[in-house]
């Protein structure tokens, strides 16, 4: 009999963050779906009364209030590599965010990658080599745009747990009005979903308006370094996402 196969668990890693960059979530869902189907049309609640009965809206749900986030940027830049942080559970180091606190362009991305831990900030590597360049063909560099991601820590398989997406998204925007960027570049599908609450695939081509407790950034979304690195043939697309951004800035 042959040799058993062995399994290269960093090539199936490198494979999940592939798709997981490009929008896909589950494999398969646990219920099917008729995708040409309409939307469901919710059931209206109507009040008992011994006259005609009258349309009332349903009661709104309860929610546990958030913590209050800090309101400076080194006070909440400090909280979100404390114990405080959602993410401090997880393995791995935080990553905080870098750049200057008035910088007029703010890039988001998902969480750090597999390397960025031992070199201390995010976007190391290959993938950052090629952000790098990204930013000089807009004029820019890490000194002059805030680096910041959705997850400080590395989440399991790179993927956020949906259980925190909502409060990371929270989290995301008040970093963004901490700042309060001009423009805001979004790399990857979870920093997508977080501050447009849309898929990459959907928010790709357009200029979002994103409010925050500033004012108001417009927001570009593209693709992650790294799927570019497994995709070249994207990087035209992504080209184009970055001369959008750039119009933002010049309009």
């Amino acid at each position: 009999m042959g040799a058993l196969p062995t399994f290269d668990t960093a090539q199936a890693a490198s494979i999940l963050d592939w798709w997981h960059d490009a929008g896909v979530d589950v494999l398969v869902e646990d219920t099917p779906r008729d995708w040409m189907a309409p939307p469901p049309v919710p059931a209206p609640v109507f009040a008992s009364s011994a006259r005609a009965p009258l349309l009332i809206e349903a009661a709104p749900a309860i929610h546990a209030p958030a913590v209050q986030l800090p309101d400076t940027l080194d006070a909440f830049l400090d909280w979100r590599q404390s114990d405080a942080a959602p993410e401090a559970a997880w393995d791995g180091i935080s990553l905080t965010a870098s750049g200057p606190a008035d910088a007029t362009l703010m890039v988001m991305v998902d969480c750090p990658d597999r390397d960025d831990g031992e070199a201390g900030h995010l976007l190391s590597g290959v993938p950052g080599r090629l952000f790098d360049r990204m930013l000089a063909a807009i004029g820019q560099s890490r000194d002059t745009v805030h680096l910041a991601a959705v997850c400080v820590r590395r989440p399991l398989a790179g993927r956020t747990p949906a259980g925190l997406e909502t409060r990371l998204a929270e989290i995301a925007l008040h970093h963004v009005g901490l700042i309060r960027p001009r423009g805001l570049l979004l790399l990857g599908n979870a920093a997508s979903r977080a501050l447009l609450g849309t898929e990459l695939t959907s928010a790709r081509g357009l200029s979002h308006a994103i409010d925050h407790k500033s004012g108001k950034s417009r927001a570009v979304a593209s693709f992650h370094p790294r799927f570019l690195i497994e995709k070249p043939m994207a990087k035209a697309e992504s080209w184009k996402d970055l001369q959008m951004l750039m119009g933002d800035f010049q309009g």
